[in-house]
């Protein structure tokens, strides 16, 4: 696959993302149009700062990618990393640091 089709495949990546989280979070997760030029994540979520990937290697790149994200979090702001990630024909993955999973974890635990 040529440069621009990667890019064609990963915009509509970040579009199929966007929707699919905009549908279960009930309110508008836009892609940040201006990534290329200014920096930053595909996604921002509230304190969430998520790169969005359609890429065939799955895993194989997560280390790549996931520092990616955390360069997208501004310093001493709270900003959290994530990968959201899939193959073609597969469901949506999310990667994030055990702290935030702990977090999350501790958050809706139910006693």
């Amino acid at each position: 696959m040529d440069g621009k089709g990667k890019r064609n495949k990963g915009q509509r990546g970040e579009r199929e993302a966007a929707t699919l989280l905009s549908d279960q979070l009930g309110f508008i997760v836009e892609r940040n149009l201006d990534q290329t030029r200014n920096g930053g994540s595909d996604l921002t979520i509230g304190k969430w700062q998520v790169e969005v990937k359609r890429h065939e290697r799955g895993t194989a790149a997560i280390d790549k990618w996931f520092q990616q994200s955390i360069e997208s979090c501004k310093p001493f702001s709270g900003e959290r990393p994530a990968v959201m990630f899939r193959k073609s024909n597969q469901a949506w993955k999310v990667c994030i640091s055990l702290k935030d999973f702990i977090y999350l974890v501790r958050e809706t635990f139910d006693e």
